[in-house]
């Protein structure tokens, strides 16, 4: 079951809004998309975000923005001439590159921008009520074949974990460990990395988990009757700093859907991994999962920032580190992760937190008269201070153990990964 709808998409009325994922999890808002230029304001913010929802917003968009000028009609329109069709393809072509810029790292949102280029040069329409089908069609395909494939993405990484654990001999319960926000808000549903984890617990409730989903600890004990199954009991999403995707959005989604879960810093991991790990009745971190903003064609990866360190540590204690990402998000034309441009983000993000105010008394979220949570944004950090903020980091393939694509897992051959085939 997904928990919430990202992306409301009426395919009959043309109408599209995003959630906005910046009040989440205390208030539900969606934001109205009339305009490419409404979605550039919206990823460019973070209100929408996960490389696969950022494309699809963006493609649909354009479906939008094109939508009232149907039929001959002149919706007060300022940006394209609708008397010369040459004209006109030229103008959405210029919005197009405007579009990508709200997110540059995002390479699914670059590739579906040039697939839609790419049908406004080739086309043999000659009016945009001949080119509309087409681009609707791309809309269309774009936010079904990802919801396909993220069903793949989880399939797949279980299998894959499952069957290396095994093959080292592990038996019994383990933890995993994600970072950011890889589920249904970041994606058309079901999620990337998030995905994995849904149905790693898919298998393990039907293989008799002993994992409490009430619990707000780790689980120290096994239980006496436990199967030696291979199972997932725990995950544990770290918070994401600076904008705490995983604290407010895959902690939501992990709630919501009664997975066992214990949120943590992300300071906390090497400690946590290692203390489970000396603990012979604790289930022990055996894999990490993380999606992906642009994978490379070497394997290097760009994820949100943190996901590099949680790579070292990984490598220090053997953990299986999972990238989870569709095809979409790979970058062939770019041969190594030095070449991927890191987006800076603004220095308030880092030095403000937002969030539910709390009652001291109560610690709960305060509400107001029409039951909706008071939201407020407080600083942490000491005026005057200069920030660096970047958005992503980038993890060199050495430290990656696999990439999950909705063909299957890759994995590197004397260290490299060949990415090639799952294109040929």
């Amino acid at each position: 079951m997904s928990t919430l709808q990202a992306i409301k998409f009426d395919r009959e009325a043309l109408t599209l809004s995003t959630l906005d994922q910046l009040v989440l999890p205390y208030a539900t808002k969606y934001i109205p998309i009339y305009t490419i230029a409404d979605a550039f304001q919206v990823i460019k913010l973070m209100q929408v975000r996960g490389a696969p929802a950022i494309a699809i917003v963006g493609a649909l968009s354009v479906i939008i923005e094109l939508s009232p000028y149907l039929k001959g009609k002149n919706a007060g329109q300022a940006y394209y001439d609708l008397q010369n069709f040459t004209n006109f393809k030229s103008q959405l072509i210029q919005r197009l590159d405007y579009l990508v810029t709200s997110r540059p790292t995002a390479v699914n949102l670059g590739n579906a921008v040039t697939e839609i280029k790419q049908i406004v040069n080739n086309t043999k329409a000659t009016t945009i009520d001949e080119l509309f089908p087409e681009i609707f069609k791309f809309g269309c395909d774009l936010i079904d074949d990802d919801y396909i494939n993220n069903t793949k993405l989880g399939e797949n990484g279980k299998d894959w974990i499952l069957k290396s654990l095994a093959a080292e001999g592990f038996e019994g319960e383990f933890g995993i460990l994600t970072i950011c926000n890889t589920g249904s808000l970041a994606t058309s549903g079901y999620g990337t990395a998030l995905g994995v984890i849904r149905s790693l617990w898919s298998h393990a409730k039907e293989n008799g988990s002993t994992a409490s989903s009430s619990s707000d600890e780790p689980p120290t004990k096994k239980a006496k009757s436990e199967s030696k199954i291979i199972k997932m009991s725990r995950a544990y999403p770290l918070e994401t700093r600076p904008y705490n995707q995983g604290a407010r959005l895959t902690a939501y989604e992990l709630v919501y859907e009664n997975i066992p879960s214990t949120l943590i810093t992300d300071s906390m991991v090497t400690y946590l991994v290692s203390s489970l790990s000396k603990n012979s009745s604790a289930a022990p971190i055996k894999a990490c999962v993380v999606g992906a903003d642009r994978i490379v064609s070497n394997g290097d990866t760009a994820n949100k920032i943190g996901t590099y360190q949680l790579a070292l540590i990984c490598k220090q204690f053997g953990t299986k580190f999972l990238v989870v990402a569709p095809k979409t998000t790979i970058d062939m034309k770019t041969a190594h992760g030095d070449e991927i441009v890191v987006e800076q983000r603004p220095a308030n993000e880092l030095q403000n937190v937002s969030g539910g105010v709390v009652d001291p008394a109560t610690n709960k979220v305060i509400i107001n008269e029409n039951g909706v949570a008071i939201t407020g944004k407080v600083g942490v950090a000491a005026p005057g201070i200069e920030v660096w903020n970047p958005s992503f980091d980038v993890t060199p393939h050495e430290l990656i153990d696999g990439i999950v694509t909705e063909d299957g897992v890759m994995e590197k051959v004397n260290g490299e990964f060949n990415l090639a085939p799952l294109f040929q």
